[in-house]
């Protein structure tokens, strides 16, 4: 399924997805898929997006990690770090930030595991292909994340119509 996102209803993100999506088709080797706010937005979701979290393959985070060095954010610490790990890496984009995170996994009940992703779409931004979870995916992934945020964005894309499940 690919659909269509109306660019002026995504403001300051939609300047940055539109910079750093060409350097993730060119850069990445693995499949990659934004998660997050920003997915949840384009999926319908009238949620705030403060940056993009971006899932890559370590590989790719390496990757980008040289390619935007220019844009890294050294100094920010992500929230909830004992939850999460990866090869993370924060840059300053016009617009938002973008969070790469290569090989993602969650510390729950079992110890480590890797966040997968199953069922992904593509919507197009500006021209631009961007894949996403589909709203049933996303909505697994926030409730296995667990956060109240997490969850709340959860509630909300249960509420979107059937057309994206």
């Amino acid at each position: 399924m690919r659909a269509t996102v109306p660019v002026d209803s995504m403001a300051a993100w939609h300047e940055a997805l539109i910079a750093a999506i060409p350097d993730l088709h060119r850069h990445c080797r693995d499949p990659w898929t934004l998660i997050g706010s920003a997915a949840a937005r384009l999926a319908g979701a009238d949620v705030a997006v403060a940056d993009l979290d971006v899932l890559t393959s370590v590989r790719d985070a390496d990757a980008l990690i040289e390619h935007w060095r220019a844009r890294q954010d050294e100094t920010w610490v992500p929230a909830s770090a004992e939850r999460f790990r990866s090869r993370f890496a924060r840059f300053l984009f016009p617009g938002l930030p973008v969070e790469v995170m290569g090989g993602l996994e969650l510390c729950g009940e079992r110890g480590w595991a890797p966040v997968r992703i199953g069922e992904v779409v593509t919507v197009d931004v500006a021209g631009f292909a961007v894949t996403i979870p589909t709203v049933a995916e996303q909505i697994r992934v926030l409730e296995r994340f667990g956060r109240p945020k997490d969850l709340q964005r959860a509630a909300l894309l249960k509420s979107l119509s059937r057309e994206w499940r």
